[in-house]
């Protein structure tokens, strides 16, 4: 696909379509059109398909973008979603990185809230193409994204791994400050559905690694079983089994939801957890992965701490 640096000028990469010349000031992601990035190395803890199912697993090459479209009030990443952590790089040193991870043993190159900077992820993968790079691309995704955006990806993403937070307008308001989320959402997957579908549809390795796909990610939120088997019923509809789905139990409270109390001080309890996976199984999704009880006390969140962002360029 052809790069166009100039949708900075007036930038609607992002439903919420700030407009806003980020080449001068920072647009609704928090980020101006330089380039940054927070981290990039191997990472273990995505589901099997994407890190791998050996023991301990190969490692997915994730490299971390600054900003964030959405504003999670419960965020782990916030260091980078709204903290503004990052260093400055190149298209070049990014696409250097990428040939990095795959050196190091990556199954796939894992870019994290990409699509803000979707021209340079862009560029960056050709570059790397050119010099060698062999692995999937996986876009590691909110699930808050324009539709359009995601088509025009369809040559550079084979895998999308993509939240599916909330099916309630309220719910998405109250939390990430976007009421129109399950409407956004709900388009943006059935663009990532159509894309892989025109590619030819799933594929593995042997192993069972993902070449191409969807994975679907839901965070289980405690007080809200109930609206996250409303976005189950909401991805059934749409793809069936055409998508993996992740259900996930790894809700942790950060400083300002201990602070603010209510359900979302606490934890996701068994009966909630049981709640959706129960009814994930009754809807008939046959790759479902789950996570294993006292994932609360367990890190999913790397240090961000500029791990492998200096370097050469290409």
């Amino acid at each position: 696909m052809s790069v166009d640096f100039d949708a900075y000028s007036a930038c609607m990469l992002c439903p919420r379509r700030c407009g806003v010349n980020r080449s001068v000031r920072a647009g609704a992601c928090g980020q101006t059109a330089e380039l940054r990035i927070a981290r990039s190395a191997l990472h273990y803890w995505e589901e099997p398909p994407i890190s791998g199912f050996s023991d301990p697993p190969a490692g997915s090459g994730a490299i971390f973008f600054s900003g964030c479209n959405l504003r999670c009030v419960f965020c782990q990443n916030h260091e980078i979603s709204d903290g503004g952590f990052g260093l400055g790089v190149s298209t070049e040193r990014l696409a250097a990185c990428m040939l990095e991870l795959q050196a190091q043993g990556a199954l796939n190159i894992n870019l994290v809230t990409p699509t803000h900077y979707a021209p340079h992820a862009v560029r960056a993968v050709q570059l790397a193409r050119e010099a060698g790079l062999e692995l999937p691309i996986v876009a590691n995704t909110s699930g808050y994204e324009l539709p359009e955006v995601v088509a025009q990806l369809a040559g550079v993403v084979d895998v999308w791994l993509t939240d599916y937070k909330y099916a309630s307008s309220a719910l998405a308001r109250e939390l990430s400050g976007a009421a129109d989320y399950p409407q956004v959402a709900h388009a943006a997957l059935a663009q990532m559905l159509a894309n892989v579908r025109a590619a030819g549809g799933a594929a593995h390795r042997a192993d069972g690694t993902m070449l191409r796909g969807i994975v679907v990610r839901h965070l289980v939120l405690p007080g809200h079983a109930l609206d996250s088997c409303a976005v189950l019923d909401r991805v059934w509809e749409l793809a069936g089994n055409e998508v993996d789905l992740s259900v996930m139990n790894q809700y942790t409270p950060n400083e300002r939801m201990r602070a603010a109390g209510g359900p979302l001080a606490g934890a996701v309890s068994e009966e909630e957890y049981d709640l959706v996976l129960t009814h994930a199984d009754d809807l008939g999704f046959e790759n479902l992965w789950w996570q294993q009880g006292g994932t609360v006390d367990e890190s999913y969140v790397p240090p961000f701490d500029a791990t492998g962002v200096r370097g050469p360029e290409l």
